[in-house]
């Protein structure tokens, strides 16, 4: 089933197991102060949103780090095949055009997107946003937060998107200029065209 793109509700305070701080206009930090921040508090994943929010979130759970660290596994396999571009794990920062700073769970860069960046530069936050992005949702976050993310990634130029929901046992996915798909419980996902050949293995997420 689809539903429409920029409909989503804002962030589910419920659910929603972290903290966040609103900096401006008291404090305004710099890219580079902000990265040094996260470097200093590395056992934390900290974001920043396009208003320069940051949201503050402890380390995942056991098994939510067991699905991502399969789905990690997978995308690097096949990056690493493809040889077209690169495959990373939540480690990683991007500063997105908005100026939000994100780290999705599992992401992939283009080569010929990566070599317009200065070797210094990917030291830090990436400065663009991924062509391909999943968020693997935990049971503590909360739904509408991650959709919003999922549509900031499309917005700032990721190709595809997948919101995986294992709570739910359900996938959303992104594409640009499509609204966005549903899909219950798949046994696989499709990365075509954005990541030809690359089928993602769903039976350990459910």
């Amino acid at each position: 089933m689809a539903t429409a793109a920029h409909s989503f509700p804002k962030r589910d305070a419920a659910t929603w197991s972290g903290m966040f701080v609103r900096l401006q206009p008291a404090l305004c930090p710099t890219d580079d102060q902000f990265y040094e921040f996260c470097r200093l508090n590395r056992d934390l994943r900290i974001e920043r949103d396009a208003d320069r929010g940051v949201s503050v979130m402890p380390p995942a759970g056991w098994e939510t780090a067991d699905r991502n660290a399969d789905i990690t596994f997978q995308l690097r396999g096949w990056a690493m095949q493809d040889g077209t571009g690169r495959a990373v794990d939540s480690s990683a920062g991007y500063l997105l055009p908005n100026g939000a700073i994100r780290s999705p769970d599992a992401s992939w860069v283009s080569n010929e997107r990566l070599s317009l960046v200065p070797a210094e530069q990917r030291s830090r936050f990436l400065p663009l946003c991924p062509d391909f992005v999943i968020e693997l949702r935990s049971p503590s976050d909360g739904l509408s937060a991650l959709r919003d993310k999922m549509v900031e990634y499309v917005d700032n130029g990721a190709e595809l998107g997948w919101l995986i929901d294992p709570p739910n046992r359900r996938v959303f996915v992104y594409r640009r200029a499509s609204n966005v798909e549903e899909e219950a419980a798949p046994e696989g996902l499709s990365g075509d065209p954005v990541l030809p050949g690359f089928r993602l293995r769903t039976d350990a997420l459910w």
